[in-house]
């Protein structure tokens, strides 16, 4: 949590840090300001101290909106770090130790800016980390009561959102070939699906930020295919629709996933999809406090191994079919953040209370055509017990009103 910064600066041996950027859609000055229309900020604390937000003036309202202490600039603090960092580092009392840099900022500017701070500090020393294990994944790790009914809220939209796509499709015409049609007759693709669901999401307060997976047939056996946007909807082909919004602005994200069937489902789709919701279900079963994340993805590898399936587990090098990538992820102003669930991680990767956690087994084979992956996000509550944070059904076969197979 927020309150664990301190700490976790003082264990990188970081005498301060600087958050860089907007604060839209940019994690680490988010935690701090909560959003708002605020654009190359520069927000430093020191070790011990209330962190300073330095902005351009004509922000400086909604700067006040975060609550921190505000400095307005005349310009924006990005360009004041860039041209003139003493004035900054002198009113920060920073002459020297180690500065650790976060958020977003291109990357030209960044290289201006750290050499700029090196000549004018000789004694501060810039530190970076990889974002995976940054003090900001450690400190988002674990989430306190506010966020998590945050995270509970966007699962309500999403549910609500992909039953609005599941009764829009099963409500379609079907061509003679087994094609859906729209209202005027022409032939359903994947984009007019997408264009419906950032819509439905924006209406109820939520972003399509990083784009969804709605993928059909072959890519729907590859795992990050976003879906072709021609592709025509069709009947009996698997359908991954994998659906990861925000709240507006770039805050808190869910992550959800289902798969589906139009009308019919082959044989062989129907045992794909089969052993992946018994994997699914073994995992949610065993599920228990302060157990390694990655246990739980070695369980998946041995069960989809014993099935017949390649995994990451038993396999060198990339795989292109069979279970392809890890279990899950934490959850909350990243929609990939700690803990992390590969068989290889740190063990400090664990269900401790406070964490919220993605659970995604699937299998693909792009070569036949199909995929499949079940996922839903759950909290690991204070009282140590795991909740699913938004309830939908685990229909594969989708019925179609319209249509009645020969």
């Amino acid at each position: 949590m927020k309150s664990d910064l301190d700490a976790l600066m003082q264990a990188k041996k970081l005498d301060a840090i600087i958050v860089l950027g907007n604060a839209e859609h940019n994690p680490p000055m988010y935690y701090f300001t909560g959003g708002g229309h605020i654009s190359n900020g520069a927000l430093f604390k020191k070790v011990g101290q209330e962190p300073v937000l330095y902005c351009n003036a004509m922000e400086r309202a909604e700067a006040a909106k975060s609550g921190l202490k505000v400095i307005p600039l005349r310009t924006g603090a990005v360009d004041v770090l860039t041209k003139q960092p003493k004035d900054l580092f002198d009113e920060q009392g920073l002459a020297s130790g180690r500065v650790g840099l976060y958020g977003t900022l291109d990357a030209g500017d960044l290289v201006v800016m750290t050499g700029a701070i090196k000549k004018a500090f000789p004694e501060v020393e810039i530190v970076g980390e990889p974002k995976e294990e940054s003090i900001f994944m450690y400190a988002m790790e674990t989430k306190d009561k506010a966020e998590v009914e945050r995270i509970r809220k966007m699962g309500k939209i999403t549910t609500e959102v992909v039953g609005m796509v599941a009764k829009y499709l099963m409500e379609r015409d079907v061509r003679a070939d087994e094609v859906l049609l729209k209202e005027d007759g022409a032939p359903l693709t994947i984009g007019d699906v997408k264009g419906k669901i950032s819509l439905w999401l924006a209406e109820r307060g939520a972003a399509d930020v990083e784009g969804c997976i709605f993928a059909i047939g072959k890519d729907a056996g590859i795992p990050h295919s976003v879906g072709t946007p021609d592709d025509l909807m069709r009947l009996g082909q698997t359908i991954v629709f994998d659906i990861f919004p925000a709240e507006a602005g770039g805050g808190y994200f869910y992550d959800f996933t289902r798969t589906w069937s139009l009308g019919y489902a082959t044989p062989e789709a129907q045992k794909l999809y089969d052993e992946v919701q018994s994997v699914y279900n073994k995992v949610i079963d065993n599920l228990d406090l302060n157990v390694g994340f990655k246990e739980y993805q070695k369980l998946v590898c041995d069960e989809f191994n014993k099935n017949g399936h390649k995994t990451p587990m038993h396999n060198e090098g990339v795989l292109e079919n069979g279970y392809v990538h890890s279990l899950g992820h934490g959850l909350g102003l990243n929609v990939h953040e700690r803990p992390w669930s590969r068989h290889n991680v740190s063990d400090d990767n664990i269900l401790k209370p406070g964490v919220v956690i993605t659970i995604e087994p699937g299998l693909y084979y792009p070569e036949k055509g199909m995929g499949a992956r079940i996922e839903d996000s759950y909290w690991v509550r204070p009282d140590g017990k795991i909740e699913l944070l938004a309830e939908y059904p685990y229909d594969f076969v989708l019925p179609m009103k319209k249509w009645r197979k020969k």
